[in-house]
């Protein structure tokens, strides 16, 4: 792991909105540097940490700190691993710095690296999927995951200049298809990158899958805390919640408000909480994120899933 001190984002609001107790139990969603985990431990909560980065794993377990249970384990997994409700989930989603800071997991092109990407470090690479996917699949990819709206010239450029194994030659492929200049204020390939972590990862699929599994193992008050990086997680963790407290749109406001469907399982706290100045110029990686909180009601979980 790197040694670069690798700050969590929006920590005072996020302990906050937990308000973690002596004897309560926290979930950390995603464990990484263990910064929310070490602000909540110190609050005298217990915290059940999970983690599908075998590094951060093996980082935290070297730390031995009491109170902190480590599950190496995708967070969407977490209803199977927790045998009581919870007094908190919290979730800080999409990569994290200390991935993004190692040139050899492939999650950058500020540095060269093997073509990579994977969080758990098991299953399809970034290279795989850019070296055998088809050019229609690719270029779906890029629009939905990376609002690239030269999506099909991108894919077709990939296809082209096959094989391609380092983040180096990615960059290079993406910047050629889309007339990149140096003094571009933004690198054009940093939404074909976002694009294809994104599907390699199936990082929607977890945060659906994930927000469901907070909904189960939350207690009667428990508390929700997820912090996004992007409009894709955002809007999902939005509507998530919109639906859940049962404040979906009903269709029409000439029509009776409809008492059909299942009783809100959350209640919203506040409204959306971004970064404050101060702390984007501590840490610009802040500027994106975006903090959405909920308490848990009484009435059981939904039995349908979260959409992606």
């Amino acid at each position: 792991m790197s040694d670069a001190p690798h700050v969590p984002v929006l920590l005072d609001e996020v302990i906050a909105a937990l308000a973690p107790a002596p004897g309560e139990t926290m979930v950390d969603a995603t464990y990484g540097a263990g910064g929310y985990t070490r602000a909540i431990l110190a609050s005298g909560a217990r915290v059940i940490a999970f983690d599908r980065d075998p590094d951060a794993i093996a980082a935290g377990k070297s730390r031995d700190e009491a109170g902190l249970t480590l599950v190496h384990d995708t967070f969407s997994a977490m209803a199977a691993h927790i045998d009581e409700a919870v007094d908190g989930v919290t979730m800080d989603i999409g990569v994290s710095s200390m991935q993004l800071d190692q040139a050899e997991r492939g999650f950058s092109f500020q540095a060269d690296g093997p073509l990579d990407m994977r969080m758990a470090q098991a299953g399809m690479t970034a290279a795989d999927f850019v070296n055998e996917a088809d050019e229609g699949e690719i270029a779906d990819v890029l629009y939905q995951y990376g609002d690239e709206p030269k999506s099909r010239r991108v894919a077709r450029a990939i296809v082209a200049a096959r094989p391609i194994t380092r983040t180096a030659e990615l960059a290079v492929v993406v910047r050629k298809a889309l007339g990149h200049r140096p003094h571009d204020k933004k690198d054009p390939a940093t939404r074909t990158f976002q694009a294809i972590r994104i599907h390699v990862n199936r990082e929607l699929g977890e945060l659906a899958d994930g927000l469901a599994a907070a909904e189960r193992v939350l207690k009667p008050g428990g508390r929700l805390a997820v912090v996004t990086f992007h409009s894709l997680e955002d809007r999902m963790v939005k509507r998530f919640l919109r639906d859940r407290s049962g404040a979906a749109p009903s269709g029409s406001r000439h029509l009776p408000a409809s008492t059909t469907g299942p009783a809100p399982s959350f209640e919203s706290v506040g409204k959306a909480v971004r970064a404050s100045d101060e702390e984007v110029a501590r840490n610009p990686r802040a500027r994106s994120a975006t903090l959405r909180t909920a308490r848990r009601t009484e009435a059981p979980a939904w039995e349908q899933g979260v959409s992606a």
